[in-house]
């Protein structure tokens, strides 16, 4: 895999009115004309990602949004799909038309990315005119702002520099699994072959946590499920921790001894992309889940769906069992959650692997605000499977957690 994923880039969005340079900032800031640009306003109707690389800030999804001062009915349905970019945002750039001055507009993404805690930069463009260079740098709302012109390239090289101080120290956790293996160390890991994987790759989550792995100079060895015994009894030693996919939990967690550390992709995932504490207060609920409950089964990102897939029935059969009767299951997929969340007793989430941290922190503030417990399938799966504890072994302060509510 030669590419960043996604979801493990920082995430950049540009907002500002129709024709206030959002696009050409993208194009100077890339060096590239990879955003259309046009006198015409209203050219970006939706917000577009670009995955790229921006030095010195490394590899980066920069995301052209609608004017937001859109009109009509139309309009503002642009302005509202530029808003729920927020929720996905790790800096915001504020581009600002030096011809046309700052207004209500301006102050109100600057009030909303502030009680999101997202930092902002602003951005005076078109330094280049007369009338914009005789202005003194502006102070307005409290932030920082710097002076540009796209045309020129003047002042460039110092958004970026601001864009690197600005940029939220902790936009992506640093580890998925390297802080829990030591240096040298052998991680073992259980990937069977999903059928949903392209031949010849492994899933995501598989290849993120390798590299990790390696970044953190430890050992690694991958193993189908049925191969975990062979693989165990060649070991010198054993290894100091074993992670498998969800779906072969209950194999593995028999196949492994009990003094070896177990834990999950999923529960790992849960960790690094969001609040794996909130996702195991999710899986507390399932005991109090009636028949004739409604549940909701989110993913972010769609794929082709298998006859046994997991979020369409082996996750609801195994909850039917649980409950012993019949549960009213709904499905979304893609970048937004339903708008009626209080409806649902619970939310089951996927594992997050093509979604960036804040957007999963931003589902779970959503859901606890609507009074909705969340979970992800790996914690789910291995509290139905009565393996939530060994799972969460690896993680003391989260099963501390657990040992208090008293879950087994």
């Amino acid at each position: 895999m030669h590419d960043v994923p996604r979801g493990s880039r920082l995430h950049i969005a540009l907002f500002g009115r129709r024709n206030a340079g959002k696009s050409s900032l993208i194009n100077a800031l890339t060096g590239q004309e990879i955003a259309i640009v046009s006198s015409i306003p209203g050219t970006t109707t939706d917000p577009v990602y670009k995955s790229m690389e921006i030095l010195p800030l490394g590899p980066v999804v920069l995301i052209d949004t609608a004017g937001l001062d859109d009109e009509g009915e139309l309009g503002e349905k642009r302005v509202e799909k530029s808003m729920d970019v927020l929720s996905k945002t790790d800096l915001v750039l504020l581009v600002v038309d030096g011809q046309r001055g700052i207004g209500e507009i301006e102050r109100q993404i600057a009030m909303e990315a502030a009680q999101k805690q997202i930092p902002v930069l602003g951005v005076l463009n078109k330094f280049d005119l007369p009338t914009v260079s005789e202005q003194q740098t502006p102070g307005w709302f409290g932030i920082p702002w710097i002076k540009v012109s796209t045309r020129t390239g003047q002042g460039i090289a110092e958004l970026k520099r601001r864009m690197v101080e600005l940029a939220p120290k902790d936009w992506s956790r640093p580890e998925i699994a390297g802080d829990l293996v030591p240096k040298g160390g052998l991680a073992l890991l259980v990937a069977p072959i999903d059928s949903a994987a392209p031949r010849g790759r492994l899933i995501l989550p598989q290849v993120q946590t390798i590299r990790d792995l390696l970044d953190h100079d430890c050992l690694t060895m991958v193993v189908k499920e049925n191969g975990l015994k062979a693989a165990l009894s060649s070991l010198a030693k054993p290894p100091a921790l074993v992670i498998t996919d969800s779906q072969a939990f209950q194999q593995v967690n028999a196949d492994t001894p009990p003094e070896i550390p177990l834990t999950s992709f999923s529960i790992l995932f849960a960790r690094y992309k969001g609040d794996l504490a909130a996702l195991v207060a999710g899986a507390m609920v399932v005991k109090r889940l009636q028949p004739g409950d409604k549940v909701l089964i989110a993913e972010a990102c769609t794929h082709h769906r298998m006859a046994d897939d997991i979020g369409t029935v082996k996750i609801p059969r195994w909850l039917r069992q649980i409950v012993g009767g019949e549960l009213c299951f709904e499905w979304s997929s893609g970048i937004e959650l339903p708008k009626a969340l209080s409806q649902y007793k619970l939310i089951v989430h996927c594992g997050a692997c093509m979604i960036n941290r804040r957007e999963m922190l931003s589902r779970l503030m959503t859901a606890q605000a609507a009074g909705v417990p969340i979970v992800n399938y790996g914690v789910l799966i291995a509290y139905l499977h009565g393996i939530l504890r060994r799972a969460l072994a690896p993680f003391p302060d989260v099963l501390a957690l657990l040992d208090k509510n008293e879950i087994t």
